[in-house]
């Protein structure tokens, strides 16, 4: 009896060093070794200072001014709106809106009234930030539902897709264009450089990432 417990004892001890401590501990350090910027969470910096990572959606925003001047607060909430200058994410079911901590879907099925309601607003408001001042879209083939990109109109599994397809990345860039005041050409070309292939060549689709290009657009316009 006493051998069997010694026996498992030491059988608990060797384990825990091995595979809690020694085999955490070398992953860890091949990792790091390999490819660190992965390993400690594809993280991007601006100026040495961290805005982001690659793997997780970021919103851009700006603040909807009341009639004094001072963000609107309703019921305690800041109002904000999408900045018209920057590339817009898909839209996230998480709370608040890409909230990496709370990584979710809705969960609701395709026929179910509140994902109708929900995609519905998506693709208006998608439309409503493809107006101009002058009441015009900034890309004229854009005026329905019908041309509004899948991913524009519905959140992903995780809700923090940090891609946004193509098709929508053309899009926006006609209103980037316009309201940057640069030329559509410029601007496609910033969507090329950061649009990624599929994976192993065949798996998924292409995609662009969002912080990524935005930040390259303020670099282009010396934006702070």
């Amino acid at each position: 009896m006493g051998r069997e417990l010694r026996n498992g004892f030491l059988s608990m001890v060797v384990l825990t060093i091995v595979l809690g401590l020694a085999y955490p501990l070398l992953m860890t350090g091949l990792a790091q070794g390999i490819f660190p910027g992965k390993a400690n969470g594809s993280l991007i910096k601006r100026n040495g200072v961290v805005v982001g990572s690659a793997l997780i959606g970021q919103q851009f925003y700006e603040p909807i001014l009341g009639k004094n001047g001072k963000q609107l607060v309703v019921k305690g909430a800041p109002q904000t709106q999408p900045d018209p200058r920057y590339f817009q994410t898909r839209p996230s079911a998480t709370l608040p809106a890409d909230n990496a901590a709370g990584s979710t879907f809705s969960n609701l099925g395709p026929n179910n009234k509140a994902t109708e309601l929900e995609i519905a607003g998506n693709i208006q408001s998608y439309l409503a930030l493809n107006i101009g001042p002058n009441k015009k879209p900034y890309d004229p083939a854009v005026t329905s539902a019908a041309q509004v990109p899948v991913d524009a109109a519905d959140s992903s599994a995780s809700g923090i897709d940090p891609d946004i397809s193509v098709a929508n990345a053309k899009i926006q860039a006609y209103r980037i264009a316009a309201v940057r005041g640069l030329p559509l050409s410029t601007v496609e070309r910033l969507v090329a450089t950061y649009t990624t292939a599929r994976s192993l060549g065949f798996l998924g689709e292409p995609g662009v990432d969002v912080l990524e290009l935005n930040l390259a657009l303020d670099r282009l316009s010396g934006s702070k």
